[in-house]
């Protein structure tokens, strides 16, 4: 069998205390594996710390850009092979934030406000590989931001001249421009327009799973999950409390916030 490209043991991430704040412990005991080629939803509310996990799972807590940096305080997460409770540094940080694609909350509005949607989305190309050729780069980006549903033209305009929903898709489209292996998407479609947040989400699941890669996409929205996801895992207050396909999960929910859940999902279908 092989490796999944998630495993995470009886983990614990916490904030450590800074300034007048103390210590927090945003993750508790979670345990869970994503196999090659799952397409998997991380679910739960605000302050859940699904965001926290999904950070620290794509290596962003070993870069120390953060004054608080969450970090893996018990069991072990192995996420490619490296361990991340140990730290990941150097060369293999690099080669792990490569096969990583990353997608914060909110990116779309941390584009460099200087450079063109194209230069933005090939960035990372030739952050990689200063010599990228750059008419396969263009090739690459105009069919991203065609399958994102960005109008001709996109790729010529400054991130001012979009709106906050085309600026979200922008920055997908920059997460997924270098094939990443498992791609960790969180809240992809916030601020994007509601009749295109189901389709953004299947164009991310097709390309993931046409390539045999992985995605981990983080979401409170279980609509636009159960159009692409093969299975979600909710967390609610650090600690997992469902696991399985959307409707086997709602249909047997087996803790208050699950209940919760199948209740406004059962009012909306």
């Amino acid at each position: 069998m092989s490796e999944p490209v998630l495993l995470a043991s009886d983990v614990t991430i916490e904030y450590p205390a800074h300034s007048v704040s103390p210590a927090y412990t945003a993750v508790r005991g979670v345990s869970l594996r994503i196999e090659p080629g799952e397409i998997v939803g991380l679910v739960g509310s605000s302050g859940s710390g699904k965001s926290t996990f999904a950070r620290v799972a794509a290596g962003q807590a070993s870069n120390g850009q953060r004054e608080s940096p969450a970090r893996i305080v018990g069991g072990a997460l192995r996420v490619l092979g490296y361990d991340l409770r140990k730290g990941v540094r150097g060369r293999r940080l690099n080669r792990l934030t490569y096969g990583v694609g990353y997608l914060p909350q909110d990116s779309g509005g941390s584009l460099t406000s200087n450079m063109t949607i194209a230069e933005s989305v090939a960035e990372p190309l030739f952050a990689r590989d200063r010599r990228y050729n750059e008419k396969d780069a263009s090739l690459r980006v105009a069919t991203l931001l065609d399958a994102l549903l960005l109008a001709n033209g996109t790729a010529l305009k400054l991130p001012h001249e979009l709106s906050s929903g085309q600026r979200q898709r922008v920055a997908i489209a920059r997460a997924l421009i270098l094939d990443p292996v498992f791609l960790i998407a969180d809240e992809p479609t916030a601020g994007v327009d509601v009749s295109v947040r189901g389709p953004v989400i299947d164009v991310i699941s097709k390309i993931q799973r046409d390539r045999g890669a992985t995605a981990l996409i983080v979401s409170h929205d279980l609509d636009v999950l159960r159009r692409s996801v093969d299975r979600i895992i909710v967390i609610h207050e650090g600690v997992v409390v469902g696991v399985g396909t959307i409707d086997d999960v709602l249909a047997d929910p087996r803790h208050p916030y699950v209940a919760g859940l199948a209740r406004a999902y059962g009012k909306r279908a």
